[in-house]
Protein backbone atom coordinates (compact mmCIF):
# COMPACT_ATOMS: atom_id res chain seq x y z
CA UNK A 1 0.00 0.00 0.00
CA UNK A 2 1.45 3.40 -0.86
CA UNK A 3 2.09 5.77 1.63
CA UNK A 4 0.07 9.15 1.35
CA UNK A 5 2.67 11.70 -0.33
CA UNK A 6 1.47 14.28 2.51
CA UNK A 7 2.96 12.09 5.33
CA UNK A 8 6.98 11.31 6.05
CA UNK A 9 8.58 8.15 4.44
CA UNK A 10 9.69 6.79 8.22
CA UNK A 11 7.87 7.95 11.35
CA UNK A 12 9.92 8.72 14.47
CA UNK A 13 7.35 7.96 17.43
CA UNK A 14 7.14 9.49 21.11
CA UNK A 15 4.41 7.58 23.04
CA UNK A 16 2.21 11.28 24.60
CA UNK A 17 -0.22 8.45 25.34
CA UNK A 18 -3.44 10.09 27.91
CA UNK A 19 -0.67 11.99 29.70
CA UNK A 20 -0.92 14.63 27.20
CA UNK A 21 -4.29 15.68 29.02
CA UNK A 22 -3.84 14.33 32.62
CA UNK A 23 -0.96 16.11 33.48
CA UNK A 24 -1.76 19.39 32.31
CA UNK A 25 -1.65 21.71 35.73
CA UNK A 26 1.28 24.13 36.34
CA UNK A 27 4.98 22.23 36.80
CA UNK A 28 3.51 18.98 34.78
CA UNK A 29 4.66 17.71 31.62
CA UNK A 30 2.15 19.28 29.32
CA UNK A 31 1.23 21.98 30.71
CA UNK A 32 3.23 23.99 27.71
CA UNK A 33 2.12 22.14 24.68
CA UNK A 34 4.36 24.25 22.64
CA UNK A 35 7.66 23.70 24.81
CA UNK A 36 7.34 20.06 24.06
CA UNK A 37 6.41 20.52 20.53
CA UNK A 38 9.54 22.21 20.51
CA UNK A 39 11.34 19.47 22.57
CA UNK A 40 9.92 16.82 20.41
CA UNK A 41 11.69 18.00 17.32
CA UNK A 42 15.17 18.73 18.75
CA UNK A 43 14.97 15.60 19.74
CA UNK A 44 14.21 13.86 16.09
CA UNK A 45 11.14 13.33 16.61
CA UNK A 46 8.31 13.41 13.64
CA UNK A 47 5.21 11.88 15.31
CA UNK A 48 3.16 11.57 19.09
CA UNK A 49 1.30 8.59 19.84
CA UNK A 50 -2.58 10.28 21.60
CA UNK A 51 -5.34 9.06 23.01
CA UNK A 52 -7.47 10.98 21.63
CA UNK A 53 -10.03 10.67 24.13
CA UNK A 54 -13.22 10.14 21.30
CA UNK A 55 -15.74 8.44 23.52
CA UNK A 56 -15.04 11.73 26.09
CA UNK A 57 -15.27 14.60 23.39
CA UNK A 58 -18.42 12.88 21.12
CA UNK A 59 -21.22 11.03 21.66
CA UNK A 60 -24.60 9.87 19.47
CA UNK A 61 -25.67 13.53 19.11
CA UNK A 62 -22.48 14.88 18.37
CA UNK A 63 -20.19 16.76 20.39
CA UNK A 64 -20.30 16.49 24.31
CA UNK A 65 -20.72 19.50 26.13
CA UNK A 66 -18.79 20.86 29.16
CA UNK A 67 -15.36 20.75 30.17
CA UNK A 68 -13.56 17.83 31.53
CA UNK A 69 -12.20 17.66 34.82
CA UNK A 70 -9.57 15.06 35.87
CA UNK A 71 -8.07 13.68 38.99
CA UNK A 72 -5.57 11.34 40.48
CA UNK A 73 -5.62 7.96 42.16
CA UNK A 74 -4.53 9.59 45.57
CA UNK A 75 -1.40 8.02 47.09
CA UNK A 76 -1.73 5.12 44.81
CA UNK A 77 1.07 5.49 41.53
CA UNK A 78 2.44 7.73 42.66
CA UNK A 79 6.25 6.42 41.85
CA UNK A 80 4.33 4.78 38.75
CA UNK A 81 4.68 5.60 35.08
CA UNK A 82 1.49 7.60 33.41
CA UNK A 83 -0.36 7.07 36.75
CA UNK A 84 1.81 10.06 38.90
CA UNK A 85 0.14 12.89 37.67
CA UNK A 86 -0.98 15.81 40.05
CA UNK A 87 -4.97 15.97 39.50
CA UNK A 88 -7.06 18.51 39.58
CA UNK A 89 -7.23 19.46 35.72
CA UNK A 90 -10.27 21.15 34.20
CA UNK A 91 -9.90 21.39 30.29
CA UNK A 92 -12.13 22.04 27.55
CA UNK A 93 -11.06 18.83 25.63
CA UNK A 94 -11.99 19.92 22.18
CA UNK A 95 -10.07 23.66 22.56
CA UNK A 96 -6.89 20.98 23.56
CA UNK A 97 -6.82 18.63 20.69
CA UNK A 98 -7.30 21.48 18.71
CA UNK A 99 -4.21 23.29 19.96
CA UNK A 100 -2.05 20.03 20.24
CA UNK A 101 -2.58 19.86 16.59
CA UNK A 102 -2.17 23.64 15.67
CA UNK A 103 1.25 22.87 17.55
CA UNK A 104 1.70 19.65 15.59
CA UNK A 105 0.91 21.43 11.93
CA UNK A 106 3.29 24.28 13.38
CA UNK A 107 6.13 21.97 13.87
CA UNK A 108 6.17 19.69 11.19
CA UNK A 109 4.60 17.20 13.20
CA UNK A 110 2.09 14.33 12.86
CA UNK A 111 -0.32 12.39 15.31
CA UNK A 112 -1.38 8.75 15.64
CA UNK A 113 -4.83 9.21 16.95
CA UNK A 114 -5.97 6.24 19.22
CA UNK A 115 -8.12 5.98 22.45
CA UNK A 116 -7.60 4.26 25.68
CA UNK A 117 -11.00 4.67 26.74
CA UNK A 118 -11.93 0.79 27.80
CA UNK A 119 -7.95 0.99 30.05
CA UNK A 120 -6.31 3.03 31.75
CA UNK A 121 -8.11 6.80 30.67
CA UNK A 122 -11.30 7.02 32.86
CA UNK A 123 -9.41 6.27 35.68
CA UNK A 124 -8.30 9.87 35.51
CA UNK A 125 -11.84 11.47 35.92
CA UNK A 126 -12.98 13.10 38.64
CA UNK A 127 -16.82 11.44 38.57
CA UNK A 128 -17.27 8.24 37.62
CA UNK A 129 -20.53 9.09 34.77
CA UNK A 130 -18.29 8.59 31.61
CA UNK A 131 -16.64 5.43 33.10
CA UNK A 132 -19.53 4.01 33.93
CA UNK A 133 -21.18 4.82 30.90
CA UNK A 134 -18.32 2.89 28.42
CA UNK A 135 -19.21 -0.25 31.15
CA UNK A 136 -22.61 0.11 30.45
CA UNK A 137 -22.35 -0.28 26.15
CA UNK A 138 -22.96 -4.11 25.75
CA UNK A 139 -19.48 -5.57 24.69
CA UNK A 140 -20.98 -6.55 21.04
CA UNK A 141 -21.34 -2.63 20.49
CA UNK A 142 -18.33 -1.07 21.82
CA UNK A 143 -16.69 -1.26 18.53
CA UNK A 144 -18.98 0.40 16.68
CA UNK A 145 -19.34 2.93 19.61
CA UNK A 146 -15.56 3.93 19.07
CA UNK A 147 -15.77 4.11 15.72
CA UNK A 148 -18.55 6.68 15.51
CA UNK A 149 -16.61 9.01 18.27
CA UNK A 150 -13.50 8.70 16.44
CA UNK A 151 -15.03 9.19 13.06
CA UNK A 152 -16.80 12.45 14.84
CA UNK A 153 -13.37 13.56 16.08
CA UNK A 154 -11.94 12.91 12.94
CA UNK A 155 -14.40 15.36 11.22
CA UNK A 156 -13.99 17.94 13.62
CA UNK A 157 -10.06 17.84 12.53
CA UNK A 158 -10.93 18.20 8.86
CA UNK A 159 -12.87 21.13 8.97
CA UNK A 160 -10.61 23.19 11.22
CA UNK A 161 -7.86 22.33 8.51
CA UNK A 162 -6.11 19.64 10.39
CA UNK A 163 -6.02 16.34 8.23
CA UNK A 164 -2.49 16.49 6.67
CA UNK A 165 -1.50 15.83 10.46
CA UNK A 166 -3.43 13.05 11.16
CA UNK A 167 -0.91 10.32 10.52
CA UNK A 168 -3.62 7.41 11.17
CA UNK A 169 -6.40 6.12 13.68
CA UNK A 170 -6.38 3.59 15.61
CA UNK A 171 -9.53 2.07 17.15
CA UNK A 172 -8.65 1.73 20.01
CA UNK A 173 -4.74 1.05 21.84
CA UNK A 174 -4.04 -2.96 22.71
CA UNK A 175 -7.19 -4.59 21.67
CA UNK A 176 -6.78 -7.94 23.42
CA UNK A 177 -6.42 -6.43 26.93
CA UNK A 178 -9.15 -4.35 28.54
CA UNK A 179 -13.17 -3.56 27.77
CA UNK A 180 -13.14 -4.81 24.34
CA UNK A 181 -11.54 -8.20 25.20
CA UNK A 182 -15.33 -8.93 26.98
CA UNK A 183 -16.42 -9.78 23.60
CA UNK A 184 -14.15 -12.68 24.45
CA UNK A 185 -14.53 -13.83 28.02
CA UNK A 186 -18.34 -13.49 27.52
CA UNK A 187 -17.70 -16.47 25.41
CA UNK A 188 -16.12 -18.32 28.07
CA UNK A 189 -12.69 -17.60 26.57
CA UNK A 190 -9.87 -16.85 29.68
CA UNK A 191 -7.59 -13.45 29.61
CA UNK A 192 -4.77 -15.79 29.30
CA UNK A 193 -5.76 -17.07 26.05
CA UNK A 194 -5.33 -13.58 24.09
CA UNK A 195 -5.10 -15.12 20.86
CA UNK A 196 -8.45 -16.54 21.00
CA UNK A 197 -9.90 -13.06 22.66
CA UNK A 198 -8.08 -11.80 19.04
CA UNK A 199 -9.94 -14.21 17.24
CA UNK A 200 -13.19 -13.82 18.91
CA UNK A 201 -13.01 -9.91 18.38
CA UNK A 202 -12.25 -10.09 14.41
CA UNK A 203 -15.78 -9.51 13.06
CA UNK A 204 -16.47 -6.60 15.29
CA UNK A 205 -13.13 -4.75 15.07
CA UNK A 206 -13.29 -5.72 10.96
CA UNK A 207 -16.79 -3.88 10.88
CA UNK A 208 -15.40 -0.60 13.32
CA UNK A 209 -12.49 -0.45 10.96
CA UNK A 210 -14.61 -0.93 8.04
CA UNK A 211 -16.99 1.60 9.00
CA UNK A 212 -13.82 4.27 9.61
CA UNK A 213 -13.09 3.52 6.31
CA UNK A 214 -15.85 4.03 4.53
CA UNK A 215 -16.40 7.54 6.37
CA UNK A 216 -12.68 8.82 5.99
CA UNK A 217 -11.47 7.22 2.92
CA UNK A 218 -8.81 9.68 3.00
CA UNK A 219 -7.44 9.09 6.51
CA UNK A 220 -5.29 5.90 7.73
CA UNK A 221 -7.64 3.25 9.98
CA UNK A 222 -6.57 0.65 11.63
CA UNK A 223 -6.76 -1.76 15.31
CA UNK A 224 -3.54 -1.38 17.45
CA UNK A 225 -2.42 -5.37 19.13
CA UNK A 226 0.44 -6.59 20.88
CA UNK A 227 3.22 -9.23 19.98
CA UNK A 228 3.08 -10.77 23.62
CA UNK A 229 1.90 -14.22 22.59
CA UNK A 230 1.98 -15.85 19.30
CA UNK A 231 -0.59 -15.81 17.75
CA UNK A 232 -1.47 -16.10 13.71
CA UNK A 233 -1.99 -12.66 11.75
CA UNK A 234 -5.10 -14.01 9.75
CA UNK A 235 -6.48 -13.66 13.65
CA UNK A 236 -6.49 -9.90 13.39
CA UNK A 237 -8.66 -7.85 11.57
CA UNK A 238 -7.73 -7.94 7.89
CA UNK A 239 -9.15 -4.62 6.51
CA UNK A 240 -6.30 -2.84 8.59
CA UNK A 241 -4.21 -0.38 6.57
CA UNK A 242 -1.43 -0.15 9.25
CA UNK A 243 0.33 -3.36 10.58
CA UNK A 244 0.20 -1.74 14.07
CA UNK A 245 1.90 -3.41 16.84
CA UNK A 246 3.55 -3.20 20.26
CA UNK A 247 6.63 -5.53 21.12
CA UNK A 248 7.05 -6.07 25.08
CA UNK A 249 9.44 -8.38 25.43
CA UNK A 250 9.57 -8.73 29.29
CA UNK A 251 11.88 -11.82 29.23
CA UNK A 252 13.59 -10.79 32.54
CA UNK A 253 11.36 -8.93 33.78
CA UNK A 254 8.92 -11.29 33.42
CA UNK A 255 11.16 -13.37 35.97
CA UNK A 256 10.55 -10.60 38.54
CA UNK A 257 6.85 -10.48 37.85
CA UNK A 258 6.69 -14.50 38.77
CA UNK A 259 8.93 -13.96 41.66
CA UNK A 260 6.61 -11.71 43.27
CA UNK A 261 3.43 -12.87 42.12
CA UNK A 262 2.68 -9.29 40.58
CA UNK A 263 0.02 -10.46 37.76
CA UNK A 264 -1.43 -13.21 40.00
CA UNK A 265 -4.20 -13.19 42.17
CA UNK A 266 -3.18 -16.21 43.86
CA UNK A 267 -0.23 -16.61 46.24
CA UNK A 268 1.06 -14.92 48.99
CA UNK A 269 1.80 -11.18 48.70
CA UNK A 270 3.85 -9.50 49.42
CA UNK A 271 5.96 -12.64 49.67
CA UNK A 272 9.68 -12.65 50.78
CA UNK A 273 10.85 -11.39 47.39
CA UNK A 274 8.25 -8.85 47.58
CA UNK A 275 9.75 -7.36 50.69
CA UNK A 276 13.01 -7.84 50.16
CA UNK A 277 12.42 -5.17 47.55
CA UNK A 278 10.44 -2.61 49.84
CA UNK A 279 11.72 0.61 50.46
CA UNK A 280 12.13 0.44 54.91
CA UNK A 281 9.04 3.61 55.06
CA UNK A 282 6.72 1.07 53.03
CA UNK A 283 3.16 1.14 54.19
CA UNK A 284 1.46 -2.73 54.87
CA UNK A 285 -0.11 -3.49 51.62
CA UNK A 286 -3.68 -4.70 53.50
CA UNK A 287 -2.91 -0.49 53.89
CA UNK A 288 -2.68 0.39 50.47
CA UNK A 289 -6.18 0.57 48.94
CA UNK A 290 -8.24 3.31 47.00
CA UNK A 291 -11.47 4.33 49.21
CA UNK A 292 -14.29 2.54 48.98
CA UNK A 293 -16.10 5.45 46.71
CA UNK A 294 -12.69 5.48 44.38
CA UNK A 295 -12.32 1.57 43.85
CA UNK A 296 -14.61 1.99 40.32
CA UNK A 297 -11.07 3.93 38.82
CA UNK A 298 -9.27 0.30 38.00
CA UNK A 299 -11.90 -1.31 36.91
CA UNK A 300 -10.75 -2.77 33.93
CA UNK A 301 -7.65 -1.69 34.85
CA UNK A 302 -4.64 -3.84 33.19
CA UNK A 303 -2.70 -2.30 36.46
CA UNK A 304 -3.45 -4.26 39.52
CA UNK A 305 -3.00 -3.24 43.05
CA UNK A 306 0.12 -5.54 43.54
CA UNK A 307 1.79 -4.33 40.99
CA UNK A 308 0.92 -0.41 41.72
CA UNK A 309 2.33 -1.35 45.52
CA UNK A 310 5.49 -2.77 44.52
CA UNK A 311 6.08 -0.07 41.39
CA UNK A 312 5.15 2.35 44.37
CA UNK A 313 7.05 1.29 46.97
CA UNK A 314 10.02 -0.93 46.04
CA UNK A 315 13.64 0.64 46.32
CA UNK A 316 15.00 1.93 42.74
CA UNK A 317 18.26 0.54 43.08
CA UNK A 318 17.18 -3.33 43.95
CA UNK A 319 14.59 -3.21 41.36
CA UNK A 320 17.39 -2.89 38.93
CA UNK A 321 20.04 -4.83 40.37
CA UNK A 322 17.82 -7.85 39.72
CA UNK A 323 16.89 -7.12 36.52
CA UNK A 324 21.08 -6.71 35.96
CA UNK A 325 22.07 -9.82 38.02
CA UNK A 326 19.36 -11.75 36.16
CA UNK A 327 19.32 -10.49 32.06
CA UNK A 328 22.31 -12.64 31.42
CA UNK A 329 19.76 -15.43 31.85
CA UNK A 330 17.20 -13.87 29.18
CA UNK A 331 18.95 -12.07 26.57
CA UNK A 332 19.46 -14.33 23.66
CA UNK A 333 15.45 -15.18 24.14
CA UNK A 334 14.36 -11.61 23.99
CA UNK A 335 16.46 -11.26 21.09
CA UNK A 336 14.68 -13.98 19.28
CA UNK A 337 11.61 -12.90 20.19
CA UNK A 338 12.52 -9.64 18.56
CA UNK A 339 13.64 -11.58 15.60
CA UNK A 340 10.94 -13.55 14.91
CA UNK A 341 7.70 -11.56 15.85
CA UNK A 342 9.25 -9.09 13.19
CA UNK A 343 9.66 -11.87 10.42
CA UNK A 344 6.47 -12.40 11.19
CA UNK A 345 4.71 -9.05 11.18
CA UNK A 346 6.69 -8.12 8.33
CA UNK A 347 5.90 -11.22 5.95
CA UNK A 348 2.12 -10.56 6.85
CA UNK A 349 2.22 -6.91 6.13
CA UNK A 350 4.22 -7.55 2.75
CA UNK A 351 1.09 -10.04 2.11
CA UNK A 352 -1.64 -7.71 2.70
CA UNK A 353 0.78 -4.82 1.62
CA UNK A 354 0.19 -2.49 4.34
CA UNK A 355 3.43 -0.95 6.18
CA UNK A 356 3.90 -1.91 9.61
CA UNK A 357 4.33 1.03 12.48
CA UNK A 358 5.91 -0.92 16.14
CA UNK A 359 3.78 2.01 18.46
CA UNK A 360 5.18 0.75 21.74
CA UNK A 361 7.89 -1.21 23.62
CA UNK A 362 10.16 -2.62 24.30
CA UNK A 363 11.16 -4.06 28.06
CA UNK A 364 8.06 -3.60 29.86
CA UNK A 365 6.22 -1.88 32.46
CA UNK A 366 8.90 -0.53 34.83
CA UNK A 367 8.39 1.62 38.24
CA UNK A 368 8.94 5.41 37.63
CA UNK A 369 12.64 5.86 39.37
CA UNK A 370 13.99 2.94 37.69
CA UNK A 371 16.84 2.96 35.00
CA UNK A 372 17.14 -0.58 33.67
CA UNK A 373 15.38 0.48 30.50
CA UNK A 374 16.95 4.06 29.93
CA UNK A 375 20.20 2.34 31.11
CA UNK A 376 22.67 0.31 28.88
CA UNK A 377 20.83 -2.79 28.75
CA UNK A 378 17.62 -0.99 28.11
CA UNK A 379 19.37 0.92 25.31
CA UNK A 380 20.43 -1.68 23.70
CA UNK A 381 17.56 -3.83 23.60
CA UNK A 382 15.95 -0.95 21.95
CA UNK A 383 18.60 -0.07 19.24
CA UNK A 384 18.73 -3.60 18.46
CA UNK A 385 14.57 -3.88 17.98
CA UNK A 386 15.16 -0.55 15.70
CA UNK A 387 17.54 -1.48 13.86
CA UNK A 388 15.47 -4.93 13.02
CA UNK A 389 12.57 -3.02 12.41
CA UNK A 390 14.73 -0.73 9.79
CA UNK A 391 15.56 -4.16 8.37
CA UNK A 392 12.13 -5.10 7.65
CA UNK A 393 11.41 -2.06 6.31
CA UNK A 394 9.08 -1.12 8.38
CA UNK A 395 7.43 2.55 8.51
CA UNK A 396 7.12 3.97 11.83
CA UNK A 397 9.37 3.11 15.48
CA UNK A 398 8.93 4.23 18.90
CA UNK A 399 12.46 4.24 20.55
CA UNK A 400 10.85 3.37 24.05
CA UNK A 401 7.87 3.66 25.12
CA UNK A 402 9.32 6.13 27.81
CA UNK A 403 10.60 8.64 25.88
CA UNK A 404 8.25 11.10 25.83
CA UNK A 405 7.77 14.24 28.52
CA UNK A 406 6.20 12.48 31.33
CA UNK A 407 9.15 9.84 32.33
CA UNK A 408 13.11 10.76 32.93
CA UNK A 409 14.23 9.13 29.87
CA UNK A 410 12.62 12.25 27.83
CA UNK A 411 16.24 13.86 29.44
CA UNK A 412 18.48 11.57 27.07
CA UNK A 413 18.52 14.31 24.76
CA UNK A 414 21.41 12.91 22.83
CA UNK A 415 20.42 9.20 22.47
CA UNK A 416 17.01 9.78 20.95
CA UNK A 417 18.21 12.14 18.49
CA UNK A 418 20.94 9.57 17.54
CA UNK A 419 18.54 7.10 16.94
CA UNK A 420 15.83 8.92 15.57
CA UNK A 421 18.58 9.88 12.99
CA UNK A 422 19.63 6.20 11.83
CA UNK A 423 15.32 5.64 11.15
CA UNK A 424 15.05 8.82 9.17
CA UNK A 425 18.13 7.74 7.47
CA UNK A 426 16.41 5.11 5.89
CA UNK A 427 14.00 6.90 4.34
Amino acid sequence: MRIPDHLPRKLTISLWDFSWYTMTRPGEPYCDLASRFDELVERGYNTIRICAMPFFLFDEQGRRPGPLRFSSLGEIGRRTRWYNCQGGAELDGHAHLLELFRQAQAHGCYVILSSWEYQQSPAFLESRELADQLQQIPPHERFMTLARSMSRLIDMLKERGYRDQIAYAELHNEVEFGGLAQIGLDQGIPFEDSPAIIEAMKPYLEEAVGYLKDRHPDILITACYTLNSDYGKEQVAQNVQIAHFHLYLNGVLQELMDATNLRSQAGDFPNEMVKAMLREEAPPFESYRLAKEEVWRLQGNPVGLRLFYLHDWADPDKWDLFLYDRYHAHKLSMLQKTDQRYAEVGRWARRQGIPVVIGEGYVGYTPLLTGFEEGPVGKFIAEYAVQKGLEQGFWGMVLCSNCAPHHPFWQDVAWQKRLNQRILEEA
